[in-house]
């Protein structure tokens, strides 16, 4: 397989013909992008626990009530929390930016070397050329991340803000309706 053009940093959007309960009409910020295969995170799916119930020891990594967020259907018990660091190399796990998965072995530690964060139950994955294939059927739209992408305060209006963004016809899908019966 020739080395794949890594998509990094970039954001997923599904397109409409993209059915999958799992990720339609979802944001998906690749984290990882190599030739063995592509992991993401869902950033427009927040779950309607808190951190505080689902998992009480990050309870004071997020604002009181944070919720929990649907990183994607990948070890759905498996938790991750996505920071945005001051310096990126205090991050464990660096990604692109300022943003990285921190060391969870000190919680204080995290809260001082961030100025957000978020946590996710599961992630987006992709096998060996799962994802190119994908991208050839147009299942995705690639757009650029933006910083506050990852911790939009709006999810229910990122998948039409972010087509707005990316301007011409995505701006016309943007507007299409959930359920096209109702057009």
């Amino acid at each position: 397989m020739n080395e794949v053009e890594s998509l990094q940093g970039q954001l997923l959007v599904a397109s409409p013909g993209l059915l999958d309960p799992n990720f339609r009409r979802t944001v998906v910020l690749v984290t990882e992008h190599t030739d063995e295969g592509a992991a993401g995170l869902v950033l427009n799916r927040p779950s309607p626990a808190a951190v505080s119930e689902l998992v009480p020891a990050l309870e004071e990594l997020v604002d009181e009530g944070d919720q929990v967020w649907m990183g994607g259907p990948v070890q759905p018990n498996g938790v991750l929390v996505l920071g945005e660091f001051l310096d990126p190399d205090d991050a464990a796990v660096p990604l692109f930016g300022s943003l990285g998965f921190p060391s969870l072995e000190e919680p204080h530690d995290v809260l001082v070397s961030t100025t957000r964060r978020r946590v996710f139950a599961g992630y987006a994955g992709w096998g060996a050329g799962q994802l190119e294939d994908e991208l050839e059927r147009d299942d995705w739209i690639v757009e650029e991340s933006q910083p506050d992408d990852a911790f939009t305060e709006a999810p229910g209006e990122l998948w039409a803000d972010v087509l707005r963004r990316k301007g011409g016809i995505y701006e016309l899908v943007a507007r299409m309706p959930e359920d096209p019966s109702v057009n």
